[in-house]
């Protein structure tokens, strides 16, 4: 050129890359999208399920916490005779108090199921791979604990709308205030170790058997994804074990959030269980409900399951 100055090639060093400046936001904007699709999905999966299958739990319940014997007769007779005294929607009693709580549960829990599953599989060099067996039960154990131990009041509230008459609780918030000024704040964590010790095998198992088969399915069908009655029939699958897996725990988590209502004292989870089969027996009194639960469980824990997949897979499409 006319200057005088001779242009010459600028070598950078090798091992410095030019840093995008767009690659880390638009990863960031990845990964909340992730989550946020998660937390839809599993709040959706929860609600309807829930709500699908409330009458029975319900149901459930009333039997749970009474020295009643149970069988598919009396629950029958108890859901008609609700029917009869206090009309259709009744039925649906404590609903709203469940809706409050499984929404975030269920939004939580999927959503901590997706990031201990990465977690676990960054770990273990699982690297978008399914995990093995053990991380497998690990990440869904994680999933429900964390789920419970942020929501537990509302389960606390919600198990007690479902046992009394509309004229003892008119809200969810009168609930709260009764229970804190009558029973004191430590009520409303009451049956939370059980809580915590059922949610561990019923999530794990819940959510182990669920991407088993899953992982099963593809590998024999050549298929990627399984079909909607495909992902039903897994979930049901997964519910039916899990609960019966958690169940004797899940009857005393809910004598011992009712006592206080229901005019006993129960004050630890061993002497909870050592009345209850000392009144009741051991089968009888620790599994009641439980072929109600063989009926309720599948059911939700399949539309659960189905519900926050087929959910996922729409938020991504629309994405």
């Amino acid at each position: 050129m006319g200057n005088g100055v001779r242009e010459c090639p600028v070598d950078f060093p090798k091992d410095v890359e030019p840093v995008s400046s767009a690659h880390l936001p638009a990863e960031e904007n990845q990964d909340q999208k992730k989550v946020l699709n998660s937390l839809m999905s599993g709040a959706l999966a929860g609600a309807v399920a829930k709500t699908a299958v409330a009458p029975l739990d319900r149901t459930k319940i009333m039997f749970q916490v009474s020295s009643k014997r149970f069988s598919a007769k009396e629950a029958y007779r108890l859901i008609y005779r609700t029917y009869l005294n206090e009309g259709f929607w009744s039925l649906w009693r404590g609903n709203s108090a469940t809706m409050v709580r499984v929404i975030p549960y269920a939004a939580i829990q999927f959503c901590a199921h997706e990031e201990y599953k990465q977690l676990l599989g960054n770990y273990y060099g699982f690297q978008g791979k399914a995990l093995t067996p053990f991380p497998r039960f690990i990440a869904g154990s994680l999933a429900g604990t964390t789920a419970a131990m942020l929501t537990y009041p509302l389960d606390m509230v919600r198990a007690r709308m479902a046992v009394t008459p509309k004229e003892m609780y008119s809200s969810i918030v009168h609930v709260f205030i009764r229970i804190s000024r009558e029973e004191g704040l430590k009520t409303l964590y009451r049956g939370f170790t059980p809580t915590i010790l059922g949610v561990i095998p019923y999530a794990g198992l819940s959510f182990f058997t669920y991407e088993t088969l899953k992982k099963v399915h593809a590998d024999h069908s050549g298929r990627s994804q399984p079909s909607p009655p495909e992902r039903l029939l897994f979930g049901a699958c997964a519910g039916l074990i899990g609960q019966s897996a958690s169940y004797p725990l899940d009857v005393v988590r809910r004598r011992m959030q009712t006592a206080g209502v229901l005019g006993h004292t129960y004050s630890s989870i061993l002497l909870t269980m050592r009345d209850i089969v000392r009144e009741e027996g051991l089968v009888r009194g620790l599994y009641k409900g439980l072929s109600m639960n063989w009926v309720k469980g599948p059911i939700a824990v399949g539309i659960s399951f189905t519900t926050f997949d087929l959910t996922q897979i729409l938020l991504r499409k629309l994405q």
